[in-house]
């Protein structure tokens, strides 16, 4: 995990901002200053994450995107592709070449409704099924990467506040 907590470091440094310092009323009234900006930060964290993930996961050769589709469609077993897109937040098109990617290596089955012709089914594959636990661990080490200078209840408020400003 070189690359990505050199990345990070970098992101640290390049914007030292203190976690109580910056972040009070009066700079959120401000002059738009972009190492206060939410949208920043939070593409930052992305990015962050995405590195983390991708070293991680490079053994499963999972994107992010199909990681989220493969993981939702191991919750769920079955499901239409246009509600597994909106599940794990990706427009229609998006979805389809996620999807048509997992289904050619094997991750998933797709079916045509019988009752609507139109609409694409989706099952996971046994093969799907395996990759998706070791995919799982690679997420669960990026997810602790990312947080280890959390503690435990910053940790869960951090998710608690993502989870409320994303519902």
């Amino acid at each position: 995990m070189v690359a990505a907590n050199e990345v990070s470091s970098a992101v640290l440094h390049d914007n030292e901002v203190s976690v109580t310092g910056d972040f009070n009323e009066s700079s959120m009234l401000g002059p738009y200053r972009l190492d206060s900006s939410t949208g920043h930060l939070l593409r930052r964290a992305l990015q962050r994450h995405q590195a983390l993930f991708q070293e991680s996961a490079a053994a499963t050769g999972l994107t992010p995107p199909q990681f989220a589709a493969l993981t939702k469609l191991a919750e769920l077993r079955r499901v239409t592709q246009n509600r597994l897109g909106r599940l794990v937040a990706m427009d229609p098109a998006t979805a389809q070449g996620v999807m048509k990617r997992l289904a050619l290596r094997g991750l998933l089955r797709t079916e045509k409704d019988p009752m609507d012709r139109r609409t694409v089914v989706l099952s996971i594959t046994q093969e799907g099924e395996c990759l998706v636990q070791q995919a799982r661990q690679a997420g669960q080490r990026a997810n602790q990467a990312l947080m280890q200078d959390l503690d435990a209840g910053e940790q869960a408020m951090l998710l608690a506040l993502l989870r409320r400003i994303t519902d």
